[in-house]
């Protein structure tokens, strides 16, 4: 285990079912931003719906979730702003006073934090995420996955469908979890590589799920897995 408190393990099929990442578009700021605007449009007409129940089965509300996401964007921009080397102390961790409309818009706000400073950020730039040192698309791609994936954990819980667009998800899979297999739907790998779903013979990933935040030309041909525990409360 390195300094940033993440492993690695093989798996075989990691390498027989990925794709190249040369031939394939890389996630933007504008990804980012758009994936707010999806959230947005999914969650607003859900403002007066219980937010108080639990977020799938997360151990948080539906509401903290929400709340959690901000948090992570705030995060990531930090990071990337400062080009940290290692953990700064949190900017926010939850905000119980505001409401959801509120909170939808804090995200937006957030969202578009995170893209600006990705857009003057070289392209060279590095920083502190607890699974690697990641580059700017590792943080935007990170960052549209936490939107993604907890807006689904929240439609979940209000039976809400919820299906972002495919190739949008794809990038992403692609660039995060590079280990999922490149024939699946991209939402169904985005939702496996965050251990949600299970995809066809694949189980469903448990809580040692990772990111690749590092750039793809530094990932070893293995899945990375969580060996520390989450810094949210």
């Amino acid at each position: 285990m390195g300094r940033s408190g993440f492993a690695n393990q093989p798996d075989e099929r990691d390498h027989q079912e990925t794709t190249s990442y040369c031939s394939l578009d890389r996630v933007t700021a504008d990804d980012l931003q758009q994936c707010a605007a999806f959230a947005c449009a999914a969650l607003g007409p859900l403002t007066e719906r219980d937010w108080t129940v639990r977020a799938s089965d997360l151990d948080w509300s539906c509401r903290r979730t929400l709340d959690h996401v901000i948090d992570t964007l705030i995060f990531y921009a930090s990071h990337l702003a400062a080009r940290a080397e290692g953990r700064l102390p949190l900017l926010r961790n939850g905000d119980p006073q505001s409401s959801i409309a509120d909170l939808l818009i804090a995200m937006s706000s957030a969202a578009a934090l995170l893209a600006d400073v990705a857009r003057s950020a070289p392209c060279h730039a590095r920083a502190f995420h607890p699974s690697g040192y990641g580059d700017v698309e590792g943080f935007l791609a990170m960052g549209c996955e936490e939107i993604l994936v907890h807006t689904w954990d929240i439609t979940e819980a209000m039976n809400v469908d919820l299906m972002p667009p495919s190739d949008l998800c794809s990038r992403i899979a692609r660039r995060v979890f590079p280990w999922a297999p490149n024939t699946a739907d991209g939402w169904d790998a985005l939702l496996w590589g965050a251990g949600r779903i299970p995809l066809a013979d694949r189980p469903r990933l448990g809580k040692d799920w990772w990111y690749q935040s590092a750039p793809l030309n530094e990932w070893d041909g293995t899945r990375n897995r969580r060996t520390v525990s989450p810094g949210w409360r």
